[in-house]
């Protein structure tokens, strides 16, 4: 049975990322995906601009705009009495992103860009095998049991595990950390052409309880998204197509919008959307990107995020793997960076997710933020992962706004 320094779990963007930067300080990793790819993901499919900056460090962002990848800079949200925000991405004063734009490219081309710049490293990667297990001694994780493509079994050993496998994560479920989250929300996903010129910006259309994001990721091609309270999605299980094109026409603002689209592919579902999970117990074990938890997809974090988890947790896998120290308390300090990373935004999230669920505040917000142009560029720069969530709060700001 062989060792490795670490086994990712998961290869999409969080669990290849990792496996880049960890083989780049030399390691020895092997990284298990039971998919074969490229495949689909249900996904927004938006990168923020701080996002490029990862992308570069781990070698792909060239490649990425060579794939067709969007340049989108900024979103224009529509309110529910029909005022419309144009949100721009700052492009000047003290905060810039590496990156004046986000990017929006299908998760079918990014996550094989990732897997790809993995394989050109001496990283070994293996699809179509399915962790079943973790392997545990004691209150360590010391590998895991998987299956092949043929079925059969094997073990593998590692240092350090680390579980990148999304939302339904073997090594998070298996350790009991995955909770539930008091936000029941779903998030519908089509495929759509014959909407017409999105310009340089994504789209957002508020109507509570719903919202709808559009997001052009290729030419002519649009993504779709819509979400909604699951409790209203749950009894048409077995016919979301029918559920997804009756409730879009009852957005007033986005329906006239699309009615002419021509769809090209299947309604995908996904949900609940928002759980949490708790730190691991157990030493030699990591987790990012969503199998970290997730929260809703209203500002687009997904991939950054998973991005950015991974970036944070090489570098405290390094320096563990280094002392051969992988201990709780020594991966420990992965937890608290990440918290740090995150913790505001999440709460900018929060708080534009208790907006968007009552009709009257959000439109007093949009209202509001017409009139602070200064204000709605900053928020964009907070969602473009560029600007710190606490510059909402400078005293310019808020002189600014009362003098308005």
């Amino acid at each position: 049975m062989r060792t490795y320094d670490a086994i990712v779990v998961g290869a999409g963007p969080a669990g290849s990322a990792f496996a880049v930067l960890l083989a780049e300080h030399g390691r020895s990793v092997l990284l298990l995906d039971k998919a074969a790819f490229p495949r689909p993901k249900i996904c927004g499919e938006y990168l923020s601009p701080e996002a490029s900056r990862i992308l570069d460090r781990l070698g792909v962002l060239k490649t990425v705009d060579a794939a067709g990848a969007v340049p989108l800079r900024g979103m224009r949200i529509t309110a529910p009495d029909g005022t419309v925000l144009e949100g721009r991405y700052p492009t000047e004063g003290a905060y810039r992103g590496y990156r004046d734009h986000a990017l929006a490219i299908p998760r079918l081309a990014l996550d094989q860009i990732l897997l790809e710049r993995a394989k050109a490293l001496p990283v070994d990667v293996r699809e179509r095998h399915r962790v079943e297990d973790l392997l545990l001694d004691g209150e360590r994780v010391v590998g895991v049991r998987a299956a092949g493509p043929d079925g059969a079994a094997f073990e593998a050993r590692s240092l350090l595990v680390v579980g990148a496998d999304g939302r339904q994560s073997v090594v998070a479920r298996r350790l009991g950390l995955v909770r539930a989250h008091a936000l029941r929300r779903m998030a519908l996903l089509t495929y759509v052409e014959g909407i017409g010129d999105f310009g340089d910006c994504g789209e957002i259309y508020v109507d509570p309880p719903d919202y709808a994001i559009l997001n052009p990721v290729a030419p002519g091609t649009v993504s779709l998204s819509l979400v909604v309270p699951i409790e209203h999605a749950a009894p048409f299980s077995g016919k979301l197509d029918a559920f997804f094109h009756a409730r879009v026409k009852q957005l007033d603002h986005l329906w006239p919008r699309i009615s002419a689209m021509r769809r090209l592919g299947p309604v995908m579902a996904l949900g609940p959307l928002a759980y949490r999970v708790a730190p691991p117990r157990h030493a030699g074990v990591l987790l990012v990107g969503d199998a970290a938890g997730f929260y809703d997809p209203f500002t687009g974090e997904g991939i950054y995020t998973a991005l950015r988890s991974a970036e944070l947790a090489a570098e405290v896998a390094h320096g563990a793997l280094a002392r051969e120290d992988c201990s709780r308390a020594v991966l420990a300090s992965y937890w608290r960076a990440r918290r740090a990373a995150f913790r505001d935004k999440e709460r900018v999230t929060r708080l534009l997710q208790g907006v968007i669920r009552r009709r009257w505040l959000a439109n007093l917000v949009a209202r509001g933020l017409a009139r602070r142009p200064d204000l709605l560029s900053l928020l964009m720069g907070v969602i473009g992962d560029f600007v710190p969530p606490r510059a909402l709060l400078s005293p310019r700001l808020l002189i600014g706004r009362r003098h308005s």
